[in-house]
């Protein structure tokens, strides 16, 4: 009787905890807002401890992007240590007391002692070296002992192993924000892990960490664009913090890291009420609120932070800023405006558009349709306390920046006196709101909404009232405003050509290689990746029977867009600049080309007015024709198009401008360490002097074109074998009906002309190139010719790269950064060739210090020349693979594009399915055979892009005769 009375309670007692679960549930669950005509259909949850919830379901793929915001950033860092919010971003990487440690009883004691002498190293004075190296040697000594108990990217193994995707984070000056995008069902295993990770973060590895952080930060000493941008907000900003600091902080102090002060940063802002997640995919918001509240419930509220952000005196006169750098020479306007909820900022920002929309702005008109500068924009910065409308120009040959600067006012004083069309302001909000719909259509964009509404402070209700907003601000608030906040109150920043002399780099510490553990596990990360989930089947794609395929004339292949009101429309040839060098200039060309019935500018405004967006790209083997824009106006934006294809008329004064903007930009070419370093470098390791790259007309023969010829190319861009791809709302038959009346084609196609096909060159012997660039780092790219294509060892070469260099978790990032310190960017890759006569290459990349260069390169050509064995690593790269494709969904026009790219390498079917089912087969012997038939043992054309009098020759010497190249060389003019 007992037993069964016992019995009879505990299920009482259960229906009762079962009541209020229940209970809680439904309360957790049916707690949030949602507002009518929003187009996420959002649900916004705060948790009882302050946590914000941003829920929205967009089923476009199995998969979730995911946002931690955290409302501080760098405006929140000490002014005695700034860069502090962006350190801890990077800390929040390293692991908890329950993973990344092997012991953490031990390893705490050790970290204690760290941060202790990292007090001691920022009290003593810069200047006495003596001491702050003996400290120093202290901390390296005490971290190489510590790190004998860390496990290192534990948490990217975890994400990794779940199937996550672009795994980052990033500090600006009011958030700091952690980002994935992961499998719907891996939703709860991934907040197990970020719950975890924010509960009691520990501040491991921070030494090597901390050099990654300078590399950063020389990297930025690099970059002409980063210094005008913190020029620009020193001078708007005097007082405010967005001006007095930045966020990769001062060198001195990145030299006086204090771990206790990121202690303290992180224990202020870190709070649940300062802090929300934003998700957006495919998700039941139900069950995911409650898995939500489970996970950080429980995390404890505390006191809001509070901010007293500082208040600008008006500025009354220009203020004039200039910074030096290799780079090309341009300007910038900015002018000061209040916070991102004042009316007035709003107003700025379709005064922005006013100015500049890409198409039928004043300054796209005015400035860059009548070729009077080489380029023109301008753009918002909105913030919370304050916001910034930028202009920007680049000059023409013999134009300087003060010529510019006159020239952009002068479209400024346009709108101030209404010098603009009625008709623009409707047309501006319809753009801005196709813009919104385009946004909508990836979840990475819905989920960024929530994003900036939480970091900016404004209420969801009145976020998603944008076009109210905007709609009801006429043309005479528009000048009101105008006049208010444009006048003689700007800062202008002139970037000029020539050595920076006030750059200093933060120069190399001693720092001895540390452990990572790389087959050690925690006891957390087994469960997380052992705890079975319901598996998704992964989606390949039927090239049958995903695509239309019909006939307008020519081939037409067709995918019915089924989400909204959007074309996109391509016409492609296979014929490029290889062909015809002649081609790139003709559809630059035809941008400044009007009819008989229409002028440039007309037809500038016309495409505007229908939302229709047009680019002609020429590649060095296909080009393509895309527009773009709403479905209602499809067949008038054809039209239009069409029309000036067949009737376009010549603009001799605007090819004689082209020409001296082309030998311009290509001036300006030579000036970008990108450019240099991946297109003219890369292309001559792999072809020589003579490359695709380097095949453009002399300046000679650019001079000598003429309009006729360019205007035969352009009428007949389409009288060439082709095809259309389409993807909107019209049906098959409806798009094959309206392009057979719209696409006009001769009444025979002519063939495509044999083009110039470049051989690429046997690399036998090892060979050094560098080229002489004024910068602080050190770039090296290192090349290898590999097989030719072949289908068959995709999974392979897959798992390859996930496991050795393509992730945070992967040899080459663990090696190289986490351990030594040497890089702050480092990959390497056994890359895929575009068509299928092509061969494979292996590039390896690191970013360093001048000084480490040495260490660098025998670093990267140990791991080049022995792959380490670590089968756990392999396991993840596996379980990465796999989890990624179940999730996988190729959707709407990209279908076709990979029809295309099937169709050039010979391959018939979705290539990700031999991956899928083979990538799990492989064992460490079968990487380790890989490794050693295509990686080791190549000859490597070593490519080296730094500053001459920085470099050690010598150690370049090691690898094979040095050969310096000129600009010249490797752009061919």
């Amino acid at each position: 009787m007992k037993t069964k009375l016992t019995y009879i309670l505990i299920i009482a007692v259960l229906a009762v905890i079962g009541y209020n679960v229940n209970e809680e549930m439904s309360k957790i669950e049916n707690n949030y807002e949602s507002f009518a005509n929003d187009p996420l259909n959002a649900r916004i949850y705060t948790l009882e401890n302050g946590l914000k919830v941003y829920l929205s379901v967009y089923k476009d793929a199995p998969r979730v992007q995911t946002y931690i915001a955290v409302r501080a950033g760098s405006k929140n860092d000490p002014a005695d240590a700034t860069g502090l919010a962006h350190y801890l971003e990077h800390m929040l990487f390293k692991g908890t007391d329950k993973y990344g440690s092997l012991n953490f009883e031990k390893e705490k004691v050790l970290i204690d002692k760290i941060e202790a002498l990292y007090e001691e190293y920022r009290t003593i004075d810069m200047d006495d070296e003596e001491n702050r190296n003996r400290v120093y040697a202290q901390i390296d000594s005490v971290s190489g002992e510590a790190a004998k108990f860390a496990i290192a990217n534990e948490y990217d193994k975890m994400v990794s192993g779940i199937g996550a995707k672009g795994t980052n984070a990033y500090t600006s000056a009011e958030s700091t924000v952690y980002v994935n995008d992961i499998p719907s069902n891996q939703l709860e295993k991934w907040l197990s892990i970020e719950s975890e990770r924010f509960r009691n973060p520990v501040f491991r590895l921070f030494h090597t960490e901390l050099e990654a952080v300078y590399e950063e930060k020389n990297r930025g000493l690099d970059n002409d664009g980063r210094k005008m941008f913190e020029a620009m907000l020193s001078g708007l900003f005097q007082k405010h913090t967005y001006g007095t600091q930045t966020t990769i902080g001062t060198v001195e102090h990145l030299k006086n890291p204090s771990l206790t002060e990121i202690r303290k940063y992180f224990n202020k802002y870190y709070v649940p009420n300062n802090m929300a997640i934003c998700l957006s995919g495919d998700f039941d918001p139900d069950q995911v609120i409650v898995w939500i509240n489970e996970k950080f419930g429980s995390f404890e509220r505390k006191d809001d932070p509070e901010f007293t952000p500082g208040v600008e005196e008006p500025i009354t006169s220009p203020i004039i800023k200039e910074v030096y750098g290799p780079d090309v020479e341009r300007v910038y306007l900015a002018f000061r405006f209040p916070g991102i909820e004042k009316r007035e900022t709003q107003v700025m920002r379709l005064i922005d558009m006013v100015l500049s929309n890409s198409q039928a702005g004043l300054v796209d008109l005015n400035l860059n349709q009548q070729q009077k500068v080489l380029n023109a924009s301008c753009f918002p910065y909105t913030l919370k306390d304050y916001s910034t409308h930028i202009l920007y120009g680049i000059p023409k040959e013999g134009q300087s920046l003060d010529e510019v600067k006159d020239l952009l006012l002068t479209e400024v004083e346009k709108v101030k006196n209404g010098l603009f069309p009625d008709w623009l302001l409707p047309a501006i909000i319809s753009d801005m709101k196709l813009e919104k719909i385009k946004k909508l259509e990836a979840n990475s964009s819905r989920a960024n909404e929530f994003v900036q509404s939480f970091i900016l402070d404004i209420e969801w209700k009145e976020y998603i009232k944008e076009f109210e907003v905007l709609e009801s601000i006429t043309k005479e608030e528009v000048i009101e405003v105008a006049n208010k906040y444009y006048q003689d109150n700007y800062v202008m920043v002139l970037k000029n050509s020539g050595e920076d002399k006030t750059v200093r780099k933060v120069t190399k510490p001693a720092i001895t290689p540390v452990e990572v553990n790389r087959e050690a596990q925690s006891d957390f990360l087994i469960t997380i990746l052992e705890t079975d989930v319901a598996e998704i089947e992964p989606d390949f794609i039927n090239f049958e029977k995903d695509i239309a395929r019909s006939n307008c004339g020519v081939e037409l292949l067709h995918k019915t867009n089924t989400e909204n009101d959007r074309f996109k429309l391509y016409y492609i040839t296979d014929m490029g600049k290889n062909h015809n060098p002649k081609l790139g200039l003709a559809v630059d060309y035809l941008k400044y080309l009007g009819t008989d019935e229409i002028s440039p500018t007309q037809k500038q405004e016309e495409f505007y007015k229908l939302g229709c967006e047009v680019s002609v790209n020429s590649q060095n083997e296909q080009t393509y024709i895309t527009l773009t824009g709403l479905n209602d106006n499809f067949n008038a934006s054809v039209e239009l198009f069409e029309n000036l294809l067949a009737n376009a008329v010549a603009n001799d004064a605007a090819l004689e401008n082209l020409k001296l903007d082309v030998l311009k930009k290509r001036e300006d070419a030579k000036l970008n360490k990108q450019t240099i370093l991946y297109s003219g470098m890369a292309n001559f390791a792999k072809y020589g002097a003579e490359n695709p790259f380097t095949n453009q007309i002399s300046a000679e023969e650019l001079m000598a074109t003429t309009a006729d010829e360019l205007l035969e190319i352009i009428r007949n861009l389409t009288s060439y074998e082709h095809r259309v791809l389409y993807y909107g709302p019209l049906s098959v038959d409806e798009a094959t009906s309206a392009l057979s009346e719209l696409h006009q084609l001769p009444k025979e196609l002519k063939k495509i002309p044999e083009g110039g096909d470049y051989a690429e060159l046997d690399i036998n012997n090892t060979s050094v190139y560098v080229v002489d660039y004024d910068m602080k780092q050190a770039e090296i790219l290192m090349v290898a010719k590999g097989a030719s294509y072949n289908a068959t060892k995709m999974p392979l070469i897959r798992l390859h790269n996930e496991y050795f260099g393509g992730s945070m978790g992967s040899i080459v990032f663990q090696t190289l950064r986490e351990s030594k310190a040497l890089a702050y960017s480092v990959y390497s890759t056994y890359s895929s060739p575009r068509t299928a006569d092509k061969s494979h290459y292996v590039m390896a990349y690191i970013g360093t210090q001048a000084d480490k260069l040495k260490e660098a390169m025998i670093g990267m050509n140990e791991l080049l020349s022995e792959l380490p064995a670590a089968n756990s690593n392999m396991e993840n790269a596996q379980d990465a693979i796999v989890q990624k494709i179940r999730t996988e969904r190729i959707t709407k026009d990209r279908v076709l594009f990979s029809y295309e790219s099937a169709k050039r390498l010979g391959v018939e079917k979705d290539v990700r399915e031999d991956v899928y089912n083979n990538v799990s087969n492989f064992t460490m012997d079968d990487l380790q055979a890989f490794h050693n038939e295509h990686i080791s043992g190549n000859e490597y054309t070593i490519l080296v892009l730094g500053n001459k009098q920085e470099l050690d020759m010598d150690a370049l010497k090691e690898y094979g005769e040095v050969k310096f190249l000129t600009l010249e060389d490797i752009f061919g003019y």
